[in-house]
């Protein structure tokens, strides 16, 4: 009986661990899914292979203006590798001009093949026209848009327009004196009355014939290189170039042709005194960078009207047009 009972629970232990086996083996054994299968690939009904699609490559272009008020340019944007994009500066007024790209390149328009992320700025600077002199003259008066228009008036030593153009409202000015007697800066020994002698009558003026950039209307306003020139740079246009009286766009002014056949017109915009505006349309009043040394409250400029072109000297604190200039 004991016999029989051992051989049952033998036989039943074998059994059970013939059926675990065979749990495992075909838990083992079960087809794999392919759903679960990592991978660039899927098999399709015919049991092929598919490739999944690559995202194609792309670079960024990113366009900029060096200076928004004087041009803009052509937007950027996303491109796929190799695609050729084409891109363009454009000056906003006639008094400027497209110079350059960031890198070096001055193509205008240009096309570029995309092959990198690319940042590129275009340069843009007042426009100059080469008339075969010393320095090379701006397009434009300081503050004017077109080569017509009269541009903005500058009492000498100042950069910024104003209301009223007197010695009371001047820059360099003793307020406690408030006329000729009282400029604080850019004065010599010219023995003249004024601040700039000691009571003893010793000269303890600054003796500076010409302005500093900071005082300079175009060098501040145009930045740059761009400056006034001086009282020779101006007399060097009006004795080396041609002169012809003319109207353009209905202003009146001077075409000046250089010895290279290039030229630029000067408008003639008037000056101003006070809070008026005198002579605008008949005479042409600008400043050079030079100071008048017989009068410190002087300053040399070019003046000019109908069949008369001259150099002047004059009161500083008159509101009159510049043209800046360029070596």
């Amino acid at each position: 009986m004991m016999k029989n009972r051992f051989l049952f629970v033998a036989m039943l232990f074998a059994a059970l661990s013939l059926g675990f086996v065979s749990c495992d083996d075909k838990k083992g054994n079960e087809p794999d899914d392919p759903a679960t299968e990592q991978g660039g690939s899927t098999e399709n009904n015919g049991g092929e292979e598919t490739p999944t699609p690559e995202e194609p490559v792309t670079f960024t272009l990113t366009l900029l203006s060096s200076n928004e008020a004087m041009g803009i340019v052509t937007e950027g944007g996303t491109y796929e590798k190799d695609a050729e994009v084409i891109i363009e500066a454009t000056a906003k007024k006639e008094a400027c001009v497209f110079v350059k790209w960031s890198d070096g390149n001055t193509e205008n328009p240009r096309t570029l093949t995309m092959t990198e992320n690319l940042t590129l700025t275009a340069e843009f600077d007042y426009a100059y026209v080469d008339l075969g002199l010393s320095v090379k003259w701006a397009k434009c008066n300081v503050g004017a848009d077109s080569v017509h228009h009269y541009g903005n008036y500058y009492a000498w030593g100042e950069v910024e327009p104003k209301e009223v153009y007197s010695w009371s409202t001047y820059k360099f000015m003793d307020s406690s004196i408030n006329d000729k007697k009282g400029i604080t800066k850019y004065t010599v020994d010219d023995s003249q009355e004024g601040v700039w002698y000691d009571n003893s009558g010793n000269f303890i003026g600054d003796n500076k014939t010409t302005l500093d950039k900071e005082d300079d209307a175009a060098a501040v306003n145009m930045g740059g290189s761009w400056r006034m020139p001086t009282s020779a740079e101006q007399d060097e246009l009006r004795t080396k170039c041609t002169w012809t009286w003319t109207t353009l766009n209905g202003v009146n002014g001077y075409n000046i042709v250089g010895s290279n056949g290039n030229s630029i017109f000067l408008p003639v915009a008037g000056r101003r005194s006070n809070s008026d505006l005198y002579c605008a349309g008949s005479y042409g009043d600008y400043w050079s960078s030079s100071l008048y040394t017989d009068h410190s409250h002087c300053a040399y400029g070019l003046g000019f009207f109908l069949d008369y072109v001259n150099w002047f000297y004059d009161s500083r604190d008159f509101g009159r047009s510049v043209r800046g200039v360029i070596e």
